[in-house]
């Protein structure tokens, strides 16, 4: 007899209840465990931050010929971290790809904080942080500081923001519906003793999750509006979030840098991003969906997809790789062919770069079976790896063509020190805690898209089994 039962169907109330239940209640000693170990590497970051306002920006092992070192090669990172989220969610919503139902929220949830961190760096990066309000063009009050709208670092502020602005609100669209199920669902009667003093915590979370939904109701003349408004988004955020990192791109190209002046960088970048993006969303839904099992709404089609896109974008990213040794060896042009078969892959920083190789390359071709990925500890392991890996590549892409350009007289090595190490790990600690705190304020998944998929089809059709 066997010991595998199907599940119930899904009913509306079922959705509503699995996913509000970790808003609801008390926090588990495995997110508290999470929660506050990702709080102490978060604390590197503020302690590091500490040291270098009181310190200067010595404390960071930069030099006049590598300019760019940490700051800028994680600022990258974060941004294409950030690209992933809007794509999954926007791009996937255009073609009417249901199964982004699943995934959506929490990708991008990624963004909007993978792009808070990445703000962080280019302001830490000018070395006087308290001063940059000097970038901004206030004429009558700088008189000649004016930023120099010349240079290309100019598109990539116009950029950013721009890209941030519309993901920020496409996020907040998008939960404006999910807010107001979680609004009616407070209990007003809920209060906390502290002491002598009652605080009607009830009243209080429901008048905040009222303002936050903006008076949502839900009826039909909402709905259309929203749905319009939604699709809007969607159609506005796909060419930006390609134009965006095909402008930090464009922003290397235009240089004369050896292993930056090339035209291939900007599908290389948003390949590049979309690759990484979705590894680090593999490293949130794997733990995501085992923590609070929500094997129903997170199912392993769901994983096999990510994992398919994937394999398609990091085989172009593995054509980059080899199409740049390519162009080098065939263009005959020295400083490329130094740079590139000479220094990357047998300099000083080779392991680096035979890093960025194996998992980029190597671990990916793990996807080529339907087994693996639909594994979930293969996916995460792939996943930490795809992450390792694109942020090495950017490692390679910023420091080493700095520290070997084409005097000889300008060559050096760059190394971390101790700050940039702590400095890049609270990065990651900041990143976590936004994302487990976001868990426990809002459904991680899109309760009312959600309803829309899975209650408009033959009931236990796509669903799991668990066993009795």
């Amino acid at each position: 007899m066997s010991d595998v039962t199907p599940l119930p169907p899904l009913t509306a109330q079922q959705i509503t209840d699995d996913l509000t239940a970790p808003i609801f209640r008390k926090p588990s000693l495995g997110w508290i465990a999470a929660n506050t170990a990702a709080a102490g590497v978060m604390g590197l970051l503020v302690f590091t931050i500490v040291m270098y306002v009181w310190s200067g920006y010595g404390i960071f092992n930069v030099n006049s010929t590598v300019g760019w070192g940490n700051d800028i090669a994680s600022y990258v990172f974060w941004i294409g971290i950030a690209v992933a989220g809007t794509l999954v969610s926007s791009v996937l919503f255009l073609f009417r790809q249901k199964w982004r139902t699943g995934v959506n929220r929490s990708t991008e949830a990624m963004t909007v904080f993978a792009v808070n961190i990445a703000g962080l760096y280019p302001l830490i990066h000018t070395g006087r942080p308290w001063c940059d309000y000097w970038l901004l063009p206030f004429p009558w009050d700088h008189l000649e500081l004016w930023p120099q709208f010349k240079s290309p670092i100019v598109w990539d502020v116009f950029a950013i923001t721009g890209y941030a602005t519309t993901s920020v609100l496409f996020f907040i669209l998008g939960l404006l519906p999910d807010l107001a199920t979680v609004r009616d669902r407070c209990d007003i009667n809920e209060v906390v003793k502290l002491g002598p003093v009652t605080i009607p915590l009830g009243r209080i979370r429901k008048m905040a999750y009222g303002a936050a939904c903006l008076g949502w109701k839900g009826t039909a003349s909402q709905w259309r509006h929203y749905e319009r408004a939604y699709a809007q988004f969607a159609w506005v955020a796909t060419p930006l979030v390609v134009g965006m990192h095909s402008t930090i791109a464009t922003l290397l190209a235009v240089s004369v840098v050896p292993g930056w002046h090339t035209s291939i960088f900007p599908p290389y970048f948003v390949s590049g991003a979309i690759y990484g993006g979705l590894a680090m969303a593999l490293v949130l839904l794997v733990p995501l969906r085992a923590g609070f099992k929500l094997h129903r709404y997170i199912t392993d089609d769901h994983f096999d997809n990510i994992a398919k896109i994937m394999l398609g974008v990091g085989s172009i990213v593995a054509y980059v790789y080899v199409m740049e040794f390519f162009t080098a060896w065939y263009s005959q042009n020295t400083y490329e062919f130094a740079q590139f078969f000479l220094y990357r892959a047998a300099g000083p920083h080779a392991w680096a770069f035979w890093l960025m190789m194996f998992c980029n390359v190597a671990s990916l071709q793990l996807f080529w079976f339907r087994s693996f990925r639909r594994n979930p500890i293969t996916l995460l392991y792939v996943g930490l790896a795809v992450n390792v890996g694109m942020w090495f590549e950017r490692f390679n892409i910023i420091v080493l063509s700095l520290e070997h350009d084409h005097l000889p007289v300008n060559w050096d090595y760059y190394a971390f020190s101790p700050f940039d190490y702590l400095l890049l790990a609270g990065s990651f600690g900041l990143f976590f805690v936004q994302f487990l705190g976001f868990i426990r304020v809002a459904p991680i998944v899109a309760i009312a898209e959600v309803k829309q998929t899975l209650l408009h089809r033959p009931h236990g059709a796509g669903e799991g089994v668990h066993h009795g």
